[in-house]
């Protein structure tokens, strides 16, 4: 390279790792929601606004989610206006409209520079899931006295968030990642030490949906490595990893089961149905309800308004959109849901440089979802993030794809296209 051509790239290499500062401290930031607006919303904000100034396209594959996400907003933005004297509902609509926001500044981020800009976003999410880990685990056991009653709640560990709940599925897109690298005999050592701590973290929560969130996505994730292994030693080396897994994560919940609180606990969450769960307007009897109110209601009840008829809120994303935002925004949500899983599924196979972290993701991204029909995952940040990560590599694919030689191009296309 010449002297005129360094001087030139120099600025440019600036501004890209003033770019990878922002989204890995954007992705640092995500843990700390615990009060509105959160660092993570001026660290976002901070990041998109620097991305568009420097210059951020948003491509054509990108345009059902764009779509989707401003038609959903709209029926929310209609829905609200009968109960605007009230501050909740009318802020809970501008947290939509920013969030979904930074679903399409995530989608068209990764557009350049792929691997880069998506390994270190996920770096600071995976440093703040350790963070918000110790965080719940020193308030748990109560290692700072009574500084430590703040990070839990009802018992329950919920570290550097608001519910316990989030805190539990926020973890687990980090932990899949530590898994993945295990599973491929990477960074076995650092895995190793910070897994546990996320594990520990994650089971105090005592959520149970986060559980069973874990096991659906890192079974997922298992199967889709396994599947797009090159080798029988690669198989049998993710077979001895999942093994080992099942092993380390017995001993400790078994050693962490040996503390009473802990066991006494453990013991009530661990039934499938709680007493909150059952009967007419119970948990589930409370989907029917809510169910006939939509229906009766086109434009929607509007945001926030459902718990003032039924003490809770619907703990359902799918019946809370057709509640909170009518048809409009009801059947945009779950046209984002299915479209996403159809669309993400059949870019699995396609050989690029970023699949494994495209599998952790897509890995993610159903078990989310599939949490979402228990509880409301609308304004969950990490599945904001999720989803336009999972979007942008998918348009992020495609071009690989039609950049690639013919001959290679044959092999990267998607299996099932």
């Amino acid at each position: 390279m010449s002297a005129v051509q360094t001087i030139a790239a120099s600025p440019r290499l600036r501004t890209e790792s003033l770019r990878g500062a922002l989204l890995w401290l954007t992705g640092f930031s995500g843990a700390f929601v615990f009060i509105e607006p959160s660092p993570y919303e001026f660290v976002a904000t901070i990041a998109g606004l620097l991305f568009l100034l420097l210059g951020m396209s948003v491509r054509p594959a990108l345009a059902p989610l764009l779509l989707l996400l401003v038609l959903m907003n709209i029926g929310y933005a209609v829905a609200v206006v009968p109960v605007s004297d009230q501050s909740k509902p009318v802020t809970w609509v501008f947290v939509s409209a920013f969030l979904a926001a930074t679903a399409i500044f995530y989608a068209a981020m990764v557009g350049t520079n792929t691997q880069w800009r998506l390994s270190l976003l996920l770096r600071g999410y995976l440093a703040s899931a350790f963070v918000a880990s110790l965080a719940a685990l020193i308030g748990y056991f109560h290692l700072l006295g009574s500084v430590s009653d703040v990070l839990v709640l009802y018992g329950r560990a919920r570290g550097t968030f608001n519910d316990p709940n989030v805190l539990g599925a926020f973890l687990i897109l980090p932990m899949l990642l530590l898994f993945q690298r295990a599973m491929a005999g990477r960074y076995m050592v650092r895995s190793a030490l910070v897994l546990p701590v996320l594990l520990a973290a994650l089971f105090l929560t005592f959520s149970r949906g986060a559980w069973a969130q874990l096991v659906l996505a890192g079974t997922v994730l298992m199967a889709l490595t396994f599947i797009t292994s090159r080798s029988a030693h690669e198989r049998l080396r993710i077979v001895f990893v999942a093994m080992a897994g099942i092993l380390a994560i017995t001993v400790l919940v078994t050693a962490l089961l040996s503390v009473g609180e802990v066991s006494q606990l453990f013991s009530e969450r661990a039934a499938l149905e709680q007493d909150y769960d059952t009967g007419r307007f119970g948990r589930f009897g409370r989907y029917g309800l809510g169910a006939d109110i939509a229906l009766e209601h086109p434009l929607g009840i509007g945001p926030l308004q459902f718990w003032l008829l039924f003490v809770e809120d619907p703990h359902n994303s799918f019946l809370n959109a057709f509640l909170s935002g009518g048809w409009l925004a009801g059947f945009c949500y779950l046209a984002l849901a299915v479209i996403t899983i159809v669309m993400s599924t059949r870019f699995l196979f396609v050989r690029t440089p970023w699949q494994p972290l495209y599998h952790a993701i897509y890995a993610a991204y159903v078990g989310t979802i599939a949490e979402g029909a228990i509880i409301d995952i609308d304004h969950w940040r990490h599945y904001i993030l999720i989803l336009g990560l999972l979007w942008g590599l998918m348009a992020a694919s495609r071009q690989y794809v039609a950049a690639a030689p013919t001959d290679t191009a044959t092999s990267l296309r998607p299996a099932t296209a």
